[in-house]
Parts: C-alpha cells; structure tokens; sequence
C-alpha cells in the first residue's frame, strides 16, 4: 500500500464528522456502500463470488456473467499461475457489473467431505490452499478489484452455522485453519477480510478482539478492511471496538442510531469509530472507488479470451482417477452419453456461488460438437436431483401488504417461474411482511405420474385444480433448504395426462425470520422415472462401443446453507453403474461433484475422471479430456476416502465432533485432517491426496537440496517426461518431523512445483523451504518454533505415493508471529 493511501486515508477520516464515520460503517443496501457529497467520497459497490461476479442482482437471477471453475477445481489445478490468471478475469466481470470488491475468494479447509460448501473453498490442505489463494488475489488486485479473503475463521460447515461455536484449540487454528488467510495477508496484501457467522469457542467471529484485531492486525499486519458476512453482525459495541469495521449489508441493524447511543454513553470510545472509517477508506482508494459518482451500471459483456481460460482451466482442473486403457477415447467410435449429467449442464455449486452465466455447456454438447450427434447414443437411466425441477410457465403474482393473503391487493406482477429470493420488492410492500398468490398453468409433455415439491421461507400451499397437494401453512417446520431458513421440501405425486394443462396455484405468506433476514420460495414438478430405466440404459450401453456415464451431483447438493447427508451418489446412480457396467463393452465414469464420493463399482469400470463443477464450458473442457485434446494435469486437492467412516468427522462416531451438539462443534481431530488423518490411523483411502493419472509418463529424479541448519535452501529435483506426448506432473515436498518435542501430523506438504513438459522434456522443479515449513505453533511463548533434530523431506506424486525422501538436521529457532 502506497504512502499516499494511507496518508489521504487517514485525512478523510479525519474531515468525517462523527456522525459520517458511524454511516460509512454499514452498507447503504445489500451490495453498496454509503457515498458523500462532502468531503467527496465514492460509493463503493461489491458484488457476490468466488465463482463469478453476480452484481447486485438475486441470487437465482442477475445480469449475466461469466461462470468460473468453483473452488475445489481450482485446488485440483495445483497451478498458483493458473489461479492469478483467473483471479484477473475475475476482476474483469467484477468490474463489468459496477463493483470495486469481489467477495472471495473462500479459504476455508475441507475439514471433513459433507461441507456443504466444500465445492467453493480450494483444499484440505492449509499450504496448497493458501499458494492458490495468494495467486487469486493478486489477480484480482492486480485490476483494482478488492479482494475478501472469507470465512474467518473455522467455518469448516453449514449446519447451524450461524450459532454454532467451532471450539478449536489455537494451535490448530494457527497451524492449519488461518495459514490460508495469513499467507493471503502478508504475501498478497488482500485489501478486505470477511468475518464467518459463526463464534469461535464461544465468541461470534464478528464480536472476537482476538481474532479481528490481535491476530489479523498486531500478528500479521492486515491494513484492509473487515466486514461482516450478511446479517452476520449481532452487536453494537461489541462489534464496533474488536475491529469488524463494516456491517453488511445495509440498512444498519446494530449501528447508525444504536451505535451513536454507544458512544454518547461511553461504551465505545470514538477512536474505534475513527479506526474503522479510516479501514474502509484505505479500501475506497486502494479500488479508486473514491471518485466513483456515477450510478451503478451493469453490463453483461462476454469474452473470449475469457471462455477460452475457463474451458482450458476446467480441462486442467480434472483428475484422471482411473484408467485401464480406456482413456482418450479412440476415434470413429459409437459412444453411449448415459446419466442425470449427460445432457443437464453442471457447472457450478449452489448459494451465494452461483451466478447467472453466459451459457452452460453440458458433456452432450461438448461431445456433440466434437464427434457429431450421429456418434451418439443417450439414456438418462436415473434422476440425481434433491428438489423438483422449478415449474417454468406464465405465471401472474398477486402481492398483499398482509400476512394471511387478506385485504386488496397492492400490486401485481408476472414470473416465468415459482422460485424466487425476494430481494426487491414492489413499492408498497415489506420484505419482511407479505403475502404472495401465484397462478397459472401447466402442461405435461408426456403422461405418466409427476411429482410437484415446494420449500419456502414462510408459510405456503400448492394447489394443483384448486386441490391442495403440499402444505406448511399451518405446519411449516424449520428445515435444512434455503439457508437453513426454509422448510424441508414437501412432495405430492399425481397422475398427468400429455398436452391436459393443469391449474397450479402457489400460495406464501412471511413469518419471523431466524439468522438471515430474507423470504423466498420454490416451487418444482418433474416426471417419475419409469421403473425400467435402469434396464433401457443398460440396453443402450451395450449398443455401444463405449458408454459414458456423466454422474454425481449439482448446485442443490453442492451448496451454502446446508450439509451433505452421506457420501453416496443420489437418486439411485450406484444402480445405474452396476447395469451399465454389466452390459457395455466398456465403461467410463465422469464424475461432476463438489468432493469425494463412495464408488462401490469402482472396479467394475474401466476409466473414472473426476470433473468437478468446472465452469460455463465445462461439458467442452470434459470432453477435451476425454478425447486427449487437453491433459488431464489436475490433481486430487482433497482425499478420496473409501467410506464416510474413514474420515475425520465421521470416524470418531461423536456428534460433538460433527455436526455438533447444544450449538458446539468440538474440533477434537486437531491437526489430522485429510490425508495427515489417514496416515495417522493407517488408513489407505480410494485415491490420496495429491493424486491423479495422465496420458503420458514421467521419471522424478533424485533430488538435490541446500538447505541449511536454520531450515532455509531449495530442493531440485529433475523431471523427465518419458513418454510419447505431452503433459503435466505436479511434484510434490512433504515434511515428516523425526523427533518432535509436541504431537504433530506424521507429514505435511509444504511445497509443490507444476511441470509442462514436451515428449522427451527435462525440467528441474525448484521449491524453496523456509523455517516456517519445519516450525510449530508454541502456544505458551505465542510464536513459531522450529525444534532442533531430524527432519525427513519426502518428494513424491502424491501424499501416498513417495519416491524419494532424504534427512535433514535443523538447528533450535524461534519465529515471530509478524516474520
């Protein structure tokens, strides 16, 4: 940061009245802040990431925008380059849609595999986690565009995540949940920290002192701004004197009068006021926002250069977990698309991720477009999705400013769909107290049984020809949809006749809301797969010469506001291998989830990538894969367990482990997470950490190394690609403490280097070693040590896959918290 920015900063804050300091603490709305006429001050617009750049409108609608790789590919990538480049064009639809900050990227760690948000952060792993980070924001940054490096800190789940207290010792949360946000600070100078909705042992992040000010600030020397995550501030002093500098979203809930008050009392002294106001004017000027008069305008502007990035970064975020000869697919081939995923497009996970994109390309597309429908054969054999899909038409909306649909109405609109985040609202009515009547038709294309579902953030009922067929009017239960602040969906199945329209009515009135203050609704209707699908696409497959099945799951799975309830693939897909598999010649799994899933067929089948939700182009990028246009050069980011008891979360069987009990997440597994958890308990996972396969062959040397008593040098170590075409190979530097004076993981990885190599090519991976890889966090003397003794460097392919390992001898060093 320039001496002029914090210089200008600090007279800003200083030309503010009390009064102006207190407004530029909270939102102006959701997505803006406050601006002033005198002294002149810009308003700031932010908008929704980590994915793409939303812009200010809903979370199910908005302008459209580019659709970027999630998290967990990015993490598969391996390639901190690759990150930078995508955090760049990042900054580019950011700004496209008027916003100066970015909120992203997220960094949590993937401390178990039933996150519901595990799609969206980048690893299990603290180090590979925070290389990538580093790289985005600097890509971001590098345009202007504020980085929010988020969730801090140890949001590692969705169940009750707004209450619930992570109680996490602070050697762990110093050795592996903050290295992400720490890295991101000091070695990338991010300009913007959000603050988790959850307390940490038993303080709301967004009240914690500790965590806000000593550590972010005095420990690591964070100059930018914090803000709450939306309504994720519950005090006014509090908040106000541990350092959350900005409330979001607006209008204030905790601040403005109630924090004016504070002050007049003496429970906030005015210098918090001015230190949080002089935070948020660095980031107005570090963005340029400080000059920023104009309305916000948006524009949906599509790149080439920028669909060109996605797709290449989506083909090198893939990870060939599998494959007997099967992959790249030969040419001249009939080849049977089987799956929910074949012809649907997955391309991003679910919440505040999702965007409105460009285009979504699904595999049929891809793969289309690649060998020509002609080659083609589809079955879908099985449905994967957790909610019935929205019921599309031509609906009227009857708005009432009461909460049981009585009085005239006060407006009213049309939809084309019955799912909606009421976000803005006509004039006339409060979004927080409502009543909505939806009408209109609809025609099935084919007969059979249908199933009609709904959840919603208040009281609803669906009538189908004036009959009620799903109801929480006068029995809504909380449940785990819509950010945990909806029901559980309600289903009903009726018999439909082809082309026969049916009336649909939706009926929803509002009710006091929990944590999140909004309202929305859903509404699906989708047909009843007939009982011999599985055998129709067993038929297709074996007319085939290959069959393709595209599975796993979506944005409703994949998603912020709730947990995954197991390991397994839905809608009964583990079926749909099995009668494939035992029918094709052969049989290839494409796999698009937000993590690791159980395969019980996996040795029924010949080839398995793991795709992951990797953008608007992702069904281009996949079968760039597949037909060996484009290296599979991804690696697993997180491990692959056999079974969900195999995990950290789960293999303790204690729910005060997870998901926790009387609003307490205990963190009893300590620093064993991921792969350290495995090796600890000798456990072989399905496939490792840091795993993946290629199309060609490499030959890892043995590795030369300078490092030096004090722990500092580089490792080299010669790579060799012996095979016929080209690729990538990701080498990978794990430590192992021989002699450790405390408890420490068996290994952990601390460095890694990203090969692309020629037929035939040499290269040398170069990765440097500091003592802060040899070191543990001493939590009596609040620094960094490195204990004198044995060290074994391992070099491998893989956490499991170790091909070289050498000793080293370090000498007794301490480190402070701000080296």
């Amino acid at each position: 940061m320039t001496h002029d920015i914090l210089t200008r900063a600090a007279a800003l804050a200083d030309e503010l009245t009390l009064d102006q300091q207190i407004d530029l603490m909270t939102g102006a709305d959701w997505w803006n802040l406050v601006s002033f006429q005198s002294p002149a001050i810009g308003a700031l617009g932010v908008t929704d990431g980590p994915s793409g750049a939303r812009g200010a409108g809903g979370v199910m609608g908005g302008t459209k925008t580019a659709a970027f790789p999630v998290g967990i590919a990015i993490g598969a990538s391996w390639s901190p380059a690759l990150a930078e480049r995508l955090g760049a064009a990042l900054a580019d639809e950011a700004l496209d849609k008027g916003a100066a900050v970015l909120l992203g990227p997220t960094i949590n760690l993937h401390r178990g595999p039933l996150n519901g948000r595990n799609f969206e952060c980048l690893s299990e792993d603290p180090i590979l986690t925070a290389t990538l980070a580093t790289g985005i924001v600097k890509g971001l940054q590098s345009k202007g565009v504020g980085a929010t490096l988020k969730h801090f800190i140890a949001n590692e789940s969705e169940i009750r995540r707004t209450t619930n207290s992570s109680d996490v010792d602070e050697r762990t949360l110093r050795e592996l949940y903050m290295i992400p946000f720490e890295r991101a600070v000091k070695d990338a100078d991010a300009w913007a920290v959000m603050s988790s909705y959850n307390r940490v042992n038993g303080t709301y992040v967004a009240d914690s002192h500790w965590a806000l000010t000593q550590v972010l600030r005095e420990d690591w020397g964070f100059t930018g701004t914090t803000m709450s995550d939306w309504f994720g501030l519950r005090s006014t002093a509090a908040g106000a004197t541990s350092g959350l500098d900005l409330e979001m979203p607006g209008p204030t809930r905790w601040r403005g009068d109630k924090l004016r008050a504070a002050v007049a009392e003496g429970t906030v002294d005015p210098a918090h006021i001015r230190a949080a106001a002089e935070n948020i004017l660095r980031l107005i000027l570090r963005t340029g926002a400080i000059d920023n008069t104009a309305e916000r305008v948006e524009r949906a502007h599509e790149r080439l250069e920028t669909r060109a990035l996605i797709r290449a970064a989506g083909a090198e975020s893939a990870v060939l977990l599998q494959n007997n000869g099967a992959l790249p697919l030969p040419e001249n081939v009939k080849i049977a698309l089987i799956g929910p995923n074949a012809k649907v497009a997955r391309v991003m996970g679910g919440g505040s991720a999702q965007v409105n994109a460009h285009r979504r390309v699904s595999i049929w597309d891809g793969m289309a477009d690649a060998i020509g429908e002609d080659q083609l054969t589809f079955a879908q054999g099985c449905s994967n999705h957790r909610f019935e899909p929205v019921l599309k038409g031509e609906f009227t909306r009857t708005w009432f400013d009461s909460e049981d649909l009585s009085g005239n109405p006060v407006f009213t609109d049309s939809d084309d769909k019955i799912a909606c985040f009421l976000e803005y609202m006509p004039v006339g009515i409060d979004k927080l107290h409502h009543s909505i009547r939806i009408s209109g038709t609809f025609t099935p294309d084919v007969s059979g049984d249908y199933r009609f579902g709904m959840h919603c953030t208040g009281r609803g009922r669906l009538l189908v020809n004036g009959t009620v067929v799903a109801e929480a009017w006068n029995s809504w239960t909380r449940g785990s949809t819509l950010f945990e602040e909806g029901c559980d969906p309600i289903v009903a199945a009726l018999p439909l006749t082809a082309g026969t329209p049916v009336e649909v009515t939706f009926e929803f009135a509002t009710k006091p809301t929990f944590d999140l203050h909004f309202h929305a609704y859903h509404v699906g209707v989708g047909p009843v797969l007939a009982e011999d699908a599985l055998r129709a696409a067993a038929d297709v497959a074996a007319n085939a010469d290959i069959a393709i099945l595209c599975l796993g799951r979506s944005e409703e799975w994949d998603t912020e506001g709730w947990d995954l309830p197991d390991m397994t693939l839905p809608g009964g897909q583990d079926a749909l291998v099995a009668a494939v598999a035992g029918r094709a010649k052969k049989t290839i799994v494409v796999l698009q989830t937000g993590g690791p899933v159980e395969m019980p067929w996996r040795d029924s089948v010949d080839a398995i990538v793991q795709a992951w939700y990797p953008g608007q182009e992702a069904g281009f990028a996949i079968t760039d894969v597949l037909t060996g246009t484009a290296y599979p050069s991804g690696r697993l980011p997180q491990s692959f367990p056999v079974t969900l008891r195999d995990t950290p979360t789960a293999g303790a069987n204690d729910p005060a482990i997870y998901p926790g009990v009387d609003g307490h997440v205990r963190y009893g597994e300590g620093l064993l997470i991921g792969y350290r958890y495995h090796e600890a308990h000798a456990l072989a996972p399905a496939f490792p950490f840091g795993f993946g396969l290629g199309y060609t062959q490499f030959r890892i040397g043995t590795p030369l190394h300078d490092i030096c008593p004090d722990g500092t040098g580089t490792v080299q170590v010669q790579v060799e690609n012996t095979g016929a075409r080209a690729g990538a190979e990701v080498v990978q530097l794990y430590i192992a403490p021989l002699d450790a004076p405390v408890s420490r993981p068996p290994s952990e990885l601390k460095g890694f280097a990203k090969l692309h190599l020629a037929a035939g090519a040499v290269e040398a991976a170069k990765i440097a070693l500091t003592p802060r890889d040899f070191a543990y966090f001493d939590t009596d003397r609040q620094l960094w040590h490195v204990a004198a003794g044995d060290y074994e460097v391992r070099i491998g392919t893989s956490a499991a896959d170790i091909l070289h390992r050498f000793t080293v001898t370090l000498d007794a060093q301490d480190i402070t918290l701000r080296a």
